[in-house]
């Protein structure tokens, strides 16, 4: 039997059918070993060591995983082809005791019956520049999750969390908020005429654009009035014409960030509910009579790049479905952005035999959606760019200039399967002007003028801050997604009609992280992290300098904000009710495990309640482990119990009450149980009665 590792469950069933006897695949369900969550677990003095541990709720199956491994006769660690799953399949080699440089990676693009077997056959040694990368990114996160997170705890509120780039997409969403706010609107007014040319009764609209050769801008009725007296004594003249053949240019294939934005602006998916779909189309989906069939490559890349193979099939299907003249003479090369991790190919159909038409009515058609929309983009990537008779005039009339342009579309190329309709150079609004030459008088048919004001910018959604990530190298494909559910489970953001609004507390992070963290919530410093985080991948640069230039900066500015006693904690809300200590107005405070009431006399006087708290009796003593005063509490299920209020420093809890007596005969302390039909005052000391 030959052992096959694979991360997802999901695509168990599809890679068991290709391999066939003799293989057993088991899924680990993502990480098996990492750092423990209850301690930081990065020796900072010695080299950033990570102290990693078998995650808890694993260790069964890592006993269950070393029994097959040790009567398997080949071991493959088939984990996913990213940083990530370079990590995975180190940390099970660990685990199983395989050797670093032996030859058991094995990493496939695509689920299918060619790339799986071809994997298999030739498999790797661990690339330990992609897991050193990951453990650099591992090793931030943690430092920045253990460090940053009990500061913004204890200067703004508790259980709040701070985070490599969740606090700087924070702060884009915080900043267009606050450019929303402080927007002001400013007044403009258009002017366009409309047009006859001598002979003709209809006449075609131009837009005024210049005056003097510089751009128009006119601010108010009045003067728009005065320009329009203007024009109406101008002659108009025909200052250039240009006829011109333009193509469409033919969209890139689908990459991680292009598609979430897709779905969520033309499905109208949630972020959540694409990254489900897309999973499942990439391990496996049930389709009707065939079982699971995985329909998709790999889902997590920034790469455009597609295969020759794939290249082939898309020419052969284009010609076969739409004509040659779909099918271009050269193949389309798409150039990538910078810092791209080129891995693995653009995000594509596995077959084309598969068509959104024939898996009709026999899959989830949610699924079945967002299979569409990569298929036709995959399509339409390879095919011809699409033709548009373009026509540009030029009209002067004195010192004004005005403008009329118009598109028609004379091959529809790529735009037969895909239209980008939001794309300007996609857009056929027809040519409604007449056959013009250079140097013709028009006649002024009408003025109209319309009354404008300038918009505020627009607060983003899922789909545009995606894009802003992007744009800004902020972040991978694969944090893209986590990074926005994580400041919206925060409640740093919330969504208003699927637009992402920054929260009180989401606002006051910002702004204390940008204060005291210049350079964490720089957006160019984050994107610099990213290309060194690259340079790890692909150029070995030893990991711990990454760590150790970022630890350095960052060690100053968070002593620099623990010695400060700035805090951007709201003011206490009054209880109405007075301290039983020293008179003062008790409020309600946030602690770490919760809302309590505590004296607003704070630190002179230390009296606290919890919310569910029980009045004091007066024959109880103090706490019996510190001398602390003791509280009357509840547990969940609303039974009673005594703690100290110096808890969670003193653990002291006991069911009975401790009382101020200490018995008579050996002075240890006294409790009262107290039942539903009796007292009892017992010594704590069992040998004496």
């Amino acid at each position: 039997m030959k052992l096959v590792l694979i991360e997802g469950p999901g695509k168990r069933e599809s890679i068991k059918k290709y391999l066939g006897a003799g293989y057993e695949v088991f899924a680990t369900k993502g990480h098996i070993r990492d750092l423990p969550p209850a301690k930081f677990a990065v020796d900072i003095l010695h080299g950033y060591k990570p102290s990693y541990e078998i995650i808890a709720n694993k260790r069964t199956m890592v006993k269950e995983l070393k029994e097959k491994a040790s009567k398997a006769e080949a071991i493959y660690l088939a984990t996913d082809p990213d940083r990530e799953g370079e990590a995975i399949a180190w940390h099970l080699a660990h685990i199983l005791g395989l050797k670093e440089d032996a030859l058991v990676r094995t990493a496939f693009n695509e689920i299918s019956k060619p790339a799986i077997q071809a994997s298999i056959a030739s498999p790797r040694a661990i690339n330990m520049d992609l897991v050193n990368a990951q453990q650099a990114r591992r090793v931030l996160d943690r430092i920045m999750g253990y460090k940053l997170s009990p500061l913004l705890s204890r200067k703004i509120r508790n259980k709040l969390s701070g985070g490599r780039v969740q606090s700087v997409v924070l702060k884009i969403i915080v900043d267009r908020e606050k450019a929303i706010r402080n927007f002001v609107k400013e007044e403009y007014w258009n002017v366009s005429a409309g047009l006859l040319k001598m002979g003709d009764n209809k006449a075609f609209k131009s837009e005024l654009t210049h005056y003097n050769n510089s751009k128009i801008n006119i601010p108010n009725e009045d003067e728009c009035k005065r320009v329009e007296n203007e024009l109406k004594s101008s002659t108009f003249v025909v200052d250039s014409v240009k006829r011109s053949v333009v193509e469409g240019k033919t969209p890139a294939p689908y990459i991680t960030s292009t598609l979430q934005q897709d779905a969520i602006k033309k499905l109208k998916m949630t972020l959540s509910t694409y990254t489900k779909s897309a999973q499942s189309l990439y391990e496996g989906v049930d389709v009707q009579g065939e079982g699971k069939v995985a329909l998709v490559t790999y889902i997590r890349t920034d790469s455009v790049r597609v295969s020759p193979q794939a290249q082939e099939m898309a020419k052969e299907y284009i010609i076969n479905n739409f004509g040659e003249a779909y099918a271009p003479k050269k193949f389309n090369i798409y150039g990538g952005k910078k810092n791209v991790q080129d891995a693995h190919e653009a995000i594509r159909p596995i077959s084309l035999k598969y068509t959104p038409q024939s898996l009709q009515g026999r899959m989830d058609s949610g699924l079945l959606k967002l299979y569409t929309l990569i298929f036709n983009r995959f399509l339409a990537s390879q095919m011809t760019s699409a033709k548009y008779d373009s026509l540009t005039v030029e009209i002067k009339a004195g010192d004004y200039k005005f403008k009329s342009s118009g598109k028609a579309l004379i091959f529809d190329g790529f735009t037969r399967i895909f239209n980008n309709a939001d794309d300007e150079e996609e857009k056929s609004n027809g040519i409604n002007i007449p056959n013009l030459n250079e140097g013709e008088v028009l006649t002024l048919n009408k003025l109209d003028s319309e009354q404008r004001f300038t918009k505020p910018p627009v607060r983003f959604n899922e789909s545009t801050i995606i894009k802003e990530m992007e744009d800004k190298g902020i972040g991978r494909p694969a944090t893209y997604a986590s990074t926005i559910m994580t400041l919206l489970t925060r409640e740093y953001v919330v969504k208003e009609t699927k637009n992402l609004v920054p929260t009180e507390l989401g606002e006051k992070v910002a702004e204390y992280l940008e204060k005291y963290f210049a350079n964490l919530m720089n957006i160019k410093f984050t994107a610099q992290m990213e290309e060194h985080l690259d340079e790890v991948e692909f150029k070995g640069i030893p990991w711990e300098s990454i760590v150790d230039d970022f630890y350095k900066d960052f060690i100053v500015h968070l002593n620099e904000a623990e010695r400060s006693s700035e805090s951007m904690k709201g003011e206490a809300e009054p209880t109405g009710t007075i301290c039983d200590k020293c008179g003062a107005m008790m409020v309600y405070r946030e602690g770490k495990f919760g809302k309590f009431i505590a004296c607003s006399n704070y630190p002179s006087c230390k009296n606290t309640q919890n919310l569910n708290q029980d009045p004091v009796p007066e024959e109880m003593g103090p706490c019996p482990t510190c001398g602390g005063e003791l509280q009357v509490k509840r547990s969940k299920k609303g039974d009673k119990f005594y703690g100290c209020s110096n808890w969670p420093k003193c653990n002291f809890a006991h069911w009975d009450m401790p009382l101020k007596e200490h018995c008579p005969k050996c002075n240890q302390q006294m409790y009262k149980h107290i039942s539903p039909r009796s007292e009892k005052i017992y010594c704590a000391n069992k040998e004496c009665k």
